[in-house]
C-alpha cells in the first residue's frame, strides 16, 4: 500500500490529465513552439540546486560529529532523488542510512539533521506562498471568482475545529510518551531514538556557518526558481511571463510536489497548468486542459525526471567505487563518535 498508492495516484492524476487532451495538438507545441537548446541551463542549474542542498546537509551533519566527504553527500542527494522517482519519500530513509551506514553513526541522530533539513524546506515553500499571494492576489482572486467551490473546499479545510483538535491531541501524546518515566524496554528504544532524532534535529541551532546555511538555503531555491524561470524562455507562449508570474506558477508547483507520487507524477503537472491558466496559457478545466499547458508540464517535468535518472545512475556507479575504494583501504572514512550501523 505504501508504494502502490503513491503510484495509483500518480497514474490517475495523469490519466485525469490526459484524457481529454489534444494530442495532436500537444506533439504539434512541442514540435513547432520549444527552443530546446533553453534546457541546458536549465540542467546546469538543476545540478548546481544538488550541489547546493549538499553543502547545506553537510554542515548540518558536521554539526553532530557526522563527517562525510563532500562527495558522499553529494551522491546522497542524487540518490535521493532517484529513489524517490519509484519509492516516494523513501530516498530521505535512504540516505540517511546510506551516510550513516558508511560513517558508522547513529542513523536516527543523522534523521534528524535529515528532518530539520526538509523542515528548512517546509518553511521556505511557506514563506515564499504567502509572499507570493500578497504579490498576485488578483491572479488568485479570478480563480477563485470562477471556481468557488475551490474557495469552500479550502475554507472548510482551514476552519474544522477536528483538524486543530487532532494536531493538539497529537503533539501532546507525543509529549507525554517522550517523558514518561517506565522500564518498559519498547517505550525506552522509541525515547532513546526520539532523543537522537532531537538531537540531529537540534543540532542546526548550535551548528558553525549559520549565516552559511542561510545563504545556501537561498541558493538552493533560487536555482529551483531559475530552472523554471529558463524553462518558460524555451516555450514561445510562456516566454514573455513576468518574473511575477513565473513565481507564482513556481510556488504552485512546489506545493504540487507535497503530494506523494513518484516525483510529482501527475500533481505536479495539475498544478503548473492551474498556474499558467492564471496568466492566460489556456483555461483551467479539468474536463479540458490546454494542449500548450499540457504540453509545458509535460516536457519540463519529463526532462527534470531523465536528468535525475542521469544523475542517480552516476550516484549508485559512483556509491560502488567508494564502497570498494572503502573495503580496499584506498579511501579511509573519518569516523567519529560510537554510533550504530544499519
Amino acid at each position: 500500500m505504501k508504494y502502490g498508492i503513491p503510484l495509483i495516484l500518480g497514474v490517475g492524476l495523469m490519466y485525469f490529465l490526459y484524457k481529454n487532451v489534444d494530442f495532436n495538438l500537444m506533439m504539434e507545441t512541442l514540435k513547432t513552439d520549444v527552443n530546446y537548446w533553453w534546457f541546458v541551463p536549465v540542467a546546469l542549474v538543476s545540478i548546481l540546486s544538488h550541489v547546493f542542498r549538499a553543502l547545506r546537509w553537510r554542515l548540518q551533519l558536521n554539526a553532530i560529529d557526522v563527517k562525510p566527504s563532500f562527495s558522499a553527500v553529494l551522491n546522497s542527494i542524487f540518490g535521493t532523488y532517484a529513489v524517490n522517482l519509484v519509492f516516494p519519500r523513501l530516498g530521505e530513509v535512504w540516505r540517511c542510512g546510506y551516510i550513516a551506514n558508511r560513517q558508522k553513526a547513529s542513523v536516527t541522530q543523522v534523521m534528524g539533521s535529515m528532518v530539520a533539513d526538509r523542515l528548512t524546506d517546509t518553511v521556505t515553500v511557506l514563506a515564499l506562498t504567502f509572499v507570493t499571494f500578497l504579490l498576485a492576489q488578483n491572479a488568485f482572486s479570478q480563480f477563485l471568482d470562477a471556481y468557488p467551490a475551490a474557495k469552500e473546499n479550502l475554507m472548510n479545510v482551514v476552519s474544522d475545529a477536528r483538524v486543530w483538535m487532532g494536531t493538539v491531541v497529537v503533539i501532546a501524546a507525543v509529549g507525554w510518551l517522550m517523558i514518561m518515566k517506565t522500564e518498559n524496554k519498547i517505550i525506552k528504544k522509541i525515547q532513546l531514538m526520539a532523543r537522537n532524532l532531537w538531537e540531529g534535529f537540534a543540532a542546526i541551532t548550535r551548528m558553525d556557518g549559520k549565516w552559511w546555511f542561510l545563504v545556501l538555503t537561498i541558493l538552493i531555491w533560487g536555482c529551483y526558481f531559475l530552472q523554471l524561470y529558463l524553462a518558460c524562455k524555451a516555450f514561445s507562449f510562456t516566454s514573455d511571463l513576468s518574473v511575477l508570474a513565473v513565481l507564482v506558477v513556481f510556488v504552485l508547483s512546489s506545493i504540487g510536489m507535497g503530494v506523494p507520487t513518484n516525483g510529482g507524477l501527475g500533481a505536479w503537472h495539475v498544478a503548473t497548468i492551474f498556474g499558467l491558466s492564471l496568466y492566460g496559457v489556456g483555461v483551467f478545466s479539468p474536463s479540458n486542459f490546454d494542449p500548450r499547458a499540457t504540453a509545458f508540464a509535460m516536457l519540463v517535468w519529463g526532462f527534470q525526471t531523465l536528468l535525475l535518472i542521469v544523475l542517480g545512475i552516476y550516484a549508485f556507479s559512483s556509491m560502488a567505487i567508494d564502497r570498494h575504494r572503502i573495503e580496499t583501504g584506498k579511501t579511509v572514512v573519518d569516523v567519529t563518535g560510537d554510533g550504530v550501523t544499519l
